[in-house]
C-alpha cells in the first residue's frame, strides 16, 4: 500500500467511525507510518466526519510534525504517540467517547465480552483513572507523561477505558482498530442489556476470546470493505 492509499484509508476510517457514532465531533484515529515505525499519521484537529486525505499529518513520537506542517493538532495526540512507543505490535489506535462504554469506566462492573465479535475484550479492558496519577485535571491526556500512564494502564490489552472520558482501542492494523472500536461500543450496549435482564450473565472466557479474536482478524477485509463502500455512498464519493 502506498502512503497516498494509507491517507485515503485513514480518512475513510474517520468517516466509518463517525457513521457508526463511535466518533462524533470529537475523538480521533491514527495509523503507524509503515515507512518509519517512530512516526504515525493522524488528522489535523477537526471533526472526524470532515477529514479528507489532505488533512492528514505525520507526527513523530514526541507529537511533532516530521515535515514542518504547522496545522493545529488534536490536544490528545499523546494518547497515540505513547501507546505506539510502548507497544510495537500496535499499528492503529482509536480514541472514542462513545456513550455505551463510558459507564463501565465509572463503575465497578468490568467490560467483558458477551459475544464472539468482541472476543478481543477477553484479555481485559483495564480502566485508566487520570486522577490517580495526576490529581484533578480536565480529564484530557495533554502530555507525554499522561500518555505514558495511559499506555501503562493499557498494558498488553487491546482496549483501555478512561474514567470520565472514553476509551482507546488498539490493533495490528487500521481495519482491525476500526472494527474493535465499533464492537467495543456494541458489546458495551449488549452487556448493559444483559445485566438489565436481572439474571446471571455468561461471558466469553479468555480462551474463547483468544480464539474468536484469531478468527476475526482473518476476515477484517469483509467488514472494512463494506463500511468504506457504505460511507462513500452516503458521501456521494
Amino acid at each position: 500500500m502506498t502512503i497516498s492509499q494509507l491517507r485515503e484509508d485513514l480518512a475513510a476510517a474517520n468517516h466509518v467511525l463517525a457513521h457508526h457514532e463511535v466518533l462524533d465531533g470529537f475523538g480521533h484515529v491514527s495509523v503507524r507510518d509503515p515507512r518509519n515505525p517512530a512516526h504515525f499519521l493522524i488528522a489535523q484537529s477537526m471533526a472526524p466526519e470532515l477529514v479528507s486525505p489532505d488533512d492528514i499529518l505525520t507526527l513523530d513520537l514526541d507529537c511533532q510534525p516530521v515535515d514542518g506542517d504547522t496545522r493545529k493538532r488534536y490536544l490528545e495526540t499523546w494518547i497515540h504517540s505513547e501507546i505506539y512507543r510502548a507497544r510495537p505490535d500496535v499499528n492503529a489506535i482509536v480514541h472514542s467517547h462513545s456513550p455505551s462504554v463510558i459507564p463501565f469506566a465509572a463503575s465497578s462492573v468490568r467490560l467483558r465480552p458477551v459475544y464472539h465479535m468482541a472476543g478481543f475484550l477477553g484479555s481485559g479492558a483495564p480502566v485508566f483513572d487520570i486522577r490517580h496519577c495526576f490529581g484533578c485535571t480536565d480529564m484530557l491526556v495533554r502530555n507525554g507523561e499522561q500518555g505514558k500512564a495511559l499506555a501503562q494502564s493499557l498494558g498488553d490489552s487491546d482496549v483501555a477505558l478512561m474514567r470520565g472520558h472514553g476509551f482507546v482501542a488498539t490493533a495490528p492494523s487500521l481495519p482491525a482498530a476500526v472494527y474493535r472500536a465499533i464492537y467495543t461500543e456494541l458489546n458495551a450496549d449488549m452487556q448493559s442489556k444483559a445485566i438489565a435482564l436481572g439474571g446471571e450473565v455468561t461471558y466469553l472466557d479468555e480462551e474463547e476470546g483468544r480464539r474468536s479474536t484469531q478468527t476475526n482478524l482473518g476476515v477484517m477485509e469483509r467488514p472494512w470493505t463494506l463500511w468504506k463502500r457504505q460511507t462513500a455512498a452516503l458521501r456521494g464519493d
